[in-house]
């Protein structure tokens, strides 16, 4: 019968501790590069996923996140169009459609104002009472009231300030001297007056006149 000393089975099993160690050791680092391997290749096949399923009605949480990042530059751009057509808009304007007439107002009557707008006279109401415009007929840029003595009784005359609107009926069509503000005086009844020179009379202005309709 073999008979083992004591410290025999010891180094043996120390051996054995070794190798079961050794081995436990390796299968672990073999375990840890699996799973590395694997997560690797699982976010690998999940970005494959998204470029497929952009176009696809299943689409999972990373294919949402990066169709919402697709998507966002087209509606920018549609906000940024909107903005720009809204800034585009005219606010304030006149529209007479016996003469084919559609023009931006401001604010004043100098030279600068009436060679791109209608000029508004600043003492006349923008709204209600009497509202006095004017403008060029002949020899600038613009020459917004350039018909507008083609103008009779009963012709229509829209004005748009912002989201207020009236529509007026000719009364009159007349020339007037240029030294006669009368036209423009405050009234209590709602009308709009339209005020030009008249060709080769200096002292003179055309004046037309026209009541709210209502």
């Amino acid at each position: 019968m073999i008979s083992y000393t004591s410290r025999y089975v010891n180094i043996v099993s120390l051996c054995i501790t070794i190798l079961v160690y050794l081995f436990i050791v390796k299968t672990n680092l073999i375990t840890n590069k699996i799973n590395f391997n694997t997560h690797f290749i699982s976010n690998i096949f999940k970005r494959t996923l998204v470029l497929v399923e952009i176009d696809s009605d299943n689409i999972n949480q990373d294919t949402k996140e990066e169709t919402i990042k697709i998507q966002s530059s087209p509606s920018n751009l549609n906000t940024k169009d909107n903005e720009i057509q809204d800034t585009k808009e005219i606010k304030w304007k006149l529209i007479i459609p016996k003469i084919s007439l559609e023009a931006e107002i401001s604010e004043g009557t100098s030279k600068e104002v009436m060679d791109k707008y209608i000029g508004h006279f600043e003492e006349t109401s923008k709204k209600n009472g009497n509202i006095g415009l004017a403008a060029h007929n002949r020899g600038y840029a613009v020459n917004y009231f350039s018909q507008i003595k083609l103008l009779k009784t009963g012709d229509e005359i829209i004005y748009k300030y912002y989201n207020f609107e009236k529509k007026y009926l000719v009364i009159e069509n007349k020339i007037i001297k240029d030294t006669d503000w009368s036209y423009l005086q405050q009234t209590e009844e709602n009308r709009i007056t339209l005020i030009t020179c008249v060709e080769n009379e200096p002292e003179y202005r055309r004046c037309i006149q026209a009541i709210e309709r209502n």
